[in-house]
């Protein structure tokens, strides 16, 4: 994957083409538990695929060095899609009716849906308290991303994510209740 990358990065198409046929079942897998249980949501699993590869299609220098760099960008470009989709929806409604199920890591067993307009808030609120913190949010529920591969990309120890995966999660489960 990283030779292809860089190669689709050196302005390869044919390496772009074999990159997206190599990672498509996880970004649509990644998706669609991004999407799973979320409430009256007219975003689908295959919809956000297409635009966060459009994005990235579009870019013109990405500067990933690795599969962990390559899914932490992939998880900030599907976050923004998410919350734009919701801002745009919820223009004409109160909430929009937008609801997003956190990872269930994140979720207490009785916790209803959650409001993803103010889950962004609370990782932007989060980022200006501590933003590694809110990174391994990001990369984790939204990149999908194992403490390993965070750890990889932020250059710290597994350890270290975990620690502040658990930090992240209580904070933002108080934020949000």
């Amino acid at each position: 994957m990283t030779r292809l990358l860089t190669d689709w990065q050196s302005g390869d198409l044919a390496a772009g083409d074999r990159l997206i046929r190599l990672i498509y079942p996880d970004l649509r897998r990644l998706a669609f538990r991004q999407l799973d249980g979320a409430a009256q949501v007219t975003l689908q699993p295959t919809a956000l695929v297409h635009e966060v590869w459009l994005k990235l299609d579009g870019a013109d220098r990405l500067g990933c060095e690795s599969r962990a760099h390559f899914m932490s960008l992939v998880a900030r470009i599907m976050r923004q899609i998410v919350i734009d989709h919701a801002r745009h929806r919820s223009a004409g409604k109160r909430d929009g009716g937008v609801r997003i199920t956190l990872h269930e890591q994140l979720r207490a067993p009785d916790q209803q849906d959650l409001d993803v307009l103010a889950l962004d808030q609370a990782l932007y609120r989060l980022a200006s308290i501590d933003k590694d913190k809110a990174r391994i949010v990001e990369m984790h529920y939204f990149g999908g991303m194992s403490s390993d591969e965070i750890a990889a990309v932020m250059g710290c120890s597994a350890i270290t994510v975990k620690r502040g995966w658990r930090t992240a999660k209580a904070w933002l489960r108080e934020q949000l209740e």
